[in-house]
């Protein structure tokens, strides 16, 4: 276990300190056991995408910023858009249900590229 000290609001700490007098428990084991309650923001990414990412960490910034500006391919993103009419008017085949899903996430996972080169970017001081 790792020491730490942290600012917490004082309506926070006097909350914390009331559940720990009525369980019996120490400040901190309470502050803990809420922590591990709470969702990850954000799910864990397979390990060939986490791998990916870490991977960009690596480029130049030229390639970051041409990776930043990158678009899904004008044929890819109009069959997405007429695939997404279609389910929106409920006349999607299965078929083509699997084919938007493919789509859709193949766009999620270029903007995830794009976010992770935007902030490392930002980390590397460009756009303060």
């Amino acid at each position: 276990m790792s020491d730490y000290r942290l600012t917490i609001p004082e309506e926070v700490f006097t909350r914390a300190k009331q559940i720990a007098e009525e369980t019996s428990q120490p400040v901190e084991q309470v502050l803990i056991d809420y922590l591990r309650t709470l969702s990850p923001l954000v799910p864990p990414l397979p390990p060939d995408e986490d791998a990916e990412l870490r991977a960009l960490e690596y480029l130049s910034d030229d390639a970051l910023w041409t990776l930043s500006q990158e678009r899904m391919a004008g044929d890819l993103s109009y069959r997405m858009e007429v695939l997404m009419d279609k389910n929106s008017l409920g006349t999607i085949t299965p078929q083509e249900y699997n084919e938007l899903e493919k789509l859709v996430e193949r766009g999620q996972k270029l903007m995830v590229r794009k976010s992770e080169a935007m902030a490392l970017l930002g980390e590397r001081g460009w756009g303060h």
